[in-house]
């Protein structure tokens, strides 16, 4: 069985990072307003390949 530290390293080397880029929390201010607290959104959808999961696009 392989071990957590075999594991963290397969994740942080694949080869998914190399399509992969950083996207920014963006602030959903009707959502924070009827809430009454601050929501931010992970707007995945600004990937470059315009998928929310980059292992079924890449």
């Amino acid at each position: 069985m392989a071990s957590h530290d075999d594991y963290l390293k397969k994740v942080l080397t694949a080869r998914v990072y190399d399509a992969a880029r950083e996207t920014e929390l963006e602030r959903a201010p009707n959502l924070s307003a009827r809430l009454r607290n601050t929501v931010l959104l992970k707007r995945e959808d600004n990937q470059p390949v315009f998928s929310f999961k980059l292992r079924g696009a890449y």
